[in-house]
């Protein structure tokens, strides 16, 4: 938290986003609870202090199965920035952003955001998905993309080749992520996205490079 601080008090940015994945924790039956504290903690922080416009979208509601996905999607806006508008994608229409805008628990229909869980019958307790908000910033648009690609569910099957199923797997998420964003009914923007992409190195490579001198 500190470092964190120290940054925005470093940078003075007028816009930040910050991108959380696995909200909660690994244990986030006992741990979604400590959550709300925590961000209660940043909201009143000294470094924030300046900056009057916030977004927060929480998805916490882990008894949603179907749709969990754990991402967290935190904007603060300076208040030296006084023309600012969120996309309402149900209306299909900016909004202007005014005080603090919380939504936390279950987001599902929250139409300020767009949320998806990737979909993959082999794993179907994942919470891989994506959550994007779209942003009108002094006439400036566009889009803001929080991922969480799938990681190596074992590091022995992602040892046999290379590419692994893993890295198919993740090909496969951004792709469906990206293909949704050009044939939906919005107009495309200019999209940034940060997250977890669980971008991993080719084990197969580096264990052969690492082990051809040792004896089995």
């Amino acid at each position: 938290m500190k470092e964190f601080l120290n940054k925005i008090d470093e940078h003075k940015p007028d816009f930040l986003a910050v991108h959380f994945q696995e909200v909660g924790g690994k244990t986030y039956e006992e741990s979604m609870k400590h959550v709300e504290d925590f961000i209660r903690s940043i909201l009143d922080s000294n470094e924030l202090k300046n900056y009057d416009k916030v977004c927060i979208f929480l998805d916490e509601d882990f008894t949603s199965t179907e749709s969990f996905t754990a991402l967290g999607s935190i904007y603060f806006v300076h208040n030296s920035i006084t023309d600012l508008k969120i996309f309402d994608f149900e209306k299909k229409q900016y909004v202007d952003v005014k005080g603090h805008i919380i939504h936390a628990g279950n987001i599902d229909n929250v139409s300020l955001k767009e949320k998806s869980k990737f979909p993959h019958p082999e794993c179907r307790w994942s919470r891989k998905g994506f959550m994007r908000t779209r942003w009108n910033l002094s006439g400036t648009q566009f889009d803001l993309v929080n991922i969480h690609l799938f990681h190596d569910a074992s590091n022995l099957i992602a040892l046999k080749e290379s590419p692994s199923p893993y890295c198919k797997n993740r090909q496969d998420a951004l792709k469906y992520t990206l293909d949704r964003f050009v044939n939906d009914e919005y107009e495309t923007l200019p999209c940034f996205i940060f997250g977890d992409l669980n971008f991993r190195l080719n084990i197969s490579t580096i264990v052969k490079k690492l082990c051809n001198h040792c004896e089995q």
